[in-house]
């Protein structure tokens, strides 16, 4: 991985740092970058334009970020749809990373929620970075019983399960549930949500992973290279699917009749839109008593809200697999893809007590 430095590292700064401020030497940040689509590859450490805050905005000094499979898809460009959004050739933001855990150190006009020193979590524009823009309402204080690096990790796959079952799951207490992909980062903030709201719960996850997934509340747990939960004789009433891979015959075989499945991602879906099960689902839906669905996850204040109250209330409690220093991000992101993730990724960035580096220091004097 190269770092940018000197003429050629500020010349390509310039080019890449889209609607962040000009590069000058007080006003500079390390930041993972990429300038265009494709592999891990892409990305390396630069010396970019620090950002400033807009209206209704924070800028927070970024202490850790964490890692999820949507940042793979701003990387990567794919599925090709995502590209009407993010920049047809290349990403507008070259900056990647939304999960994000940091200190307010300025606010823009029309901000109330928070004040410098705050310390808080949630969705960021380009957390892969010392600083970063954050909408105040993308937002929320974070619980002093977690650390930085633990609050980083919560937001978007949170998020993602706690809508995903709440809902678009609609569940009710006393359901049994079952949720595929149980060890990973949705996953594993969906088995405690799920408990949480007084569901019987069943992880699906691999052989190494079991006994994660048991000890974060799962009442049963199947190893799918053994188990099959369409072949046994339960039914569930709300299946959240996470593995991305099941037919959707066979997911249907373990629903009740009136049950609920609700399928979230899929890396199987193609490189156009990523949704052909989806789709699928959402055409069958009408002609049958199972309710056959999907949802995209929204990046709520008030959702961020309901997940830092579960966690003061020991309810839910985030899984970090492993943590990277920020010159290691695209070491994190390789593991991800080969799925050796458990539970989330984290990435390091500055420590709370850390001084800003001296005005005009370059990314190379950190040692990349």
């Amino acid at each position: 991985m190269k770092t940018a430095t000197g003429a050629a590292g500020r010349a390509a700064t310039r080019r890449d740092t889209g609607g962040t401020a000009p590069v000058s030497a007080r006003q500079t940040m390390r930041a993972i970058v990429q300038a265009g689509y494709g592999s891990a590859d892409v990305l390396h450490l630069a010396e970019i334009g620090r950002p400033a805050a807009g209206d209704g905005e924070v800028l927070l000094r970024v202490h850790a970020a964490g890692l999820d499979r949507g940042t793979w898809h701003q990387m990567a460009g794919q599925p090709y749809a995502i590209r009407l959004v993010s920049g047809l050739r290349a990403p507008k933001n070259p900056v990647p990373g939304l999960d994000v855990a940091g200190t307010v150190v300025a606010a823009g006009a029309d901000v109330t929620r928070f004040a410098v020193g705050d310390e808080v979590f949630g969705i960021g524009q380009g957390s892969f970075a010392e600083y970063a823009r954050a909408r105040q309402d993308k937002l929320a204080r974070k619980p002093a019983s977690l650390t930085f690096g633990q609050a980083a990790v919560v937001a978007v796959s949170g998020l993602t399960a706690l809508q995903g079952l709440r809902d678009a799951g609609r569940l009710q207490p006393g359901q049994n549930v079952l949720i595929t992909g149980a060890s990973g980062g949705v996953g594993t903030f969906a088995v405690q949500i799920a408990k949480a709201l007084g569901a019987q719960v069943t992880g699906v996850c691999s052989t190494a992973k079991t006994g994660l997934v048991r000890s974060i509340g799962a009442d049963h747990v199947l190893d799918y290279t053994r188990d099959d939960f369409a072949a046994g004789p339960q039914l569930y009433d709300l299946i959240l699917d996470i593995g991305g891979n099941s037919p959707l015959a066979r997911l249907r075989r373990a629903l009740t009749p009136a049950g609920t499945l609700v399928i979230v991602g899929g890396e199987d879906g193609g490189r156009w839109t990523g949704m052909s099960r989806q789709l699928r689902a959402l055409a069958r839906s009408p002609f049958t008593r199972q309710r056959l669905t999907t949802f995209i996850s929204r990046h709520r204040g008030a959702d961020l809200e309901t997940l830092a109250q579960l966690i003061q209330a020991g309810q839910l409690t985030p899984v970090i697999g492993k943590t990277y220093p920020l010159r290691q991000a695209p070491d994190a992101m390789r593991d991800l893809l080969a799925g050796h993730a458990r539970g989330k990724l984290a990435i390091t960035v500055t420590t709370p007590d850390e001084p800003p580096r001296a005005p005009g220091r370059h990314a190379g004097a950190r040692g990349a």
